[in-house]
């Protein structure tokens, strides 16, 4: 596998050899002073250009970055898909290649690099050949910090958590796995998602991103709530879904209060004890069940 140092090279080199391109910069992970580096991490490279279509139209300047094992243009697939796109500002190449790096690269025009170039603040330049890159700060991952959230969010987010615990129920009770874990997984793990986001930004007065799809959740919250977190992923099969849903119900009950008192704000409680009254109901339902109570 290539290093660091040697994909940088190849990057920067066929920016510097190619006129077409008057810019190089880099933002996401490998710009976040706070993310640590490992073997998987993207190469997420702009190259700012004087036009696309040169580098859209003949594709086998790809070829000077290494061996292909896939690629995906995001903007081709769109297109075959009916939707709209303007390939002269921008167009995308996802690249992996046969060594295991990964270069998301991005050409943009000067025009669509000037609309975009300061609305990360991950972003660090690389190459500026005309000196077009505008002056930006020192790189910072502060847009991806915990938001606290507003006593409506909060609100919103308990209520929708509570009220869609009825259909993973009857999912369960009627023997739809997909409809079931497509509800706990798709609708209700957002929210409690949402919940362990505003508990590990309150512990760090929210000064820490929790990452996408809280990929970070492991590293800030103590081990018994990484434990519950962790037993809310199940099989296919109904008593352990089961086991899970009632931990996601509990850790949540703890989470959410906990933000709530913290945040002055008014935890639902009763909406707490209704909801899990009548889940261990319909748990304990038989299949020939002609009513709940």
């Amino acid at each position: 596998m290539r290093t660091e140092n040697e994909m940088m090279d190849a990057i920067l080199e066929t920016a510097g050899n190619n006129d077409n391109v008057r810019a190089v910069y880099m933002n996401d992970s490998r710009t976040n002073p706070n993310v640590p580096k490992d073997i998987f991490q993207d190469y997420d490279i702009v190259y700012v250009v004087k036009e696309t279509s040169p580098l859209i139209d003949d594709k086998s300047w790809l070829k000077v970055f290494g061996e292909l094992l896939m690629i995906q243009e995001p903007d081709k697939n769109d297109r075959m898909a009916g939707i709209q796109k303007e390939p002269s500002n921008s167009y995308g190449y996802l690249m992996l290649f046969a060594d295991g790096n990964r270069i998301d690269l991005q050409l943009q025009s000067i025009e669509g690099m000037l609309q975009r170039y300061l609305s990360d603040k991950l972003t660090v330049p690389l190459m500026d050949k005309d000196h077009i890159l505008p002056p930006i700060v020192k790189p910072t991952d502060i847009d991806y910090h915990i938001k606290k959230p507003t006593e409506a969010q909060f609100f919103s987010s308990c209520n929708n958590f509570w009220w869609c615990q009825q259909n993973v129920a009857k999912g369960i009770w009627r023997d739809e796995l997909p409809y079931a874990k497509n509800m706990f997984e798709c609708i209700i793990r957002p929210h409690l998602d949402e919940a362990v986001s505003w508990w590990i930004g309150i512990q760090s007065n929210f000064g820490v991103s929790s990452g996408k799809s809280g990929k970070y959740f492991k590293k800030y919250l103590p081990d018994a709530y990484w434990e519950m977190y962790r037993a809310t992923y199940s099989d296919g099969n109904y008593n352990n879904f089961w086991e899970a849903v009632f931990t996601a119900c509990s850790l949540f009950h703890e989470l959410a209060r906990e933000v709530a008192e913290s945040l002055e704000y008014t935890y639902p409680e009763q909406d707490d004890r209704n909801m899990m009254r009548y889940m261990e109901r319909v748990r304990n339902l038989p299949n020939d069940a002609e009513g709940i109570y």
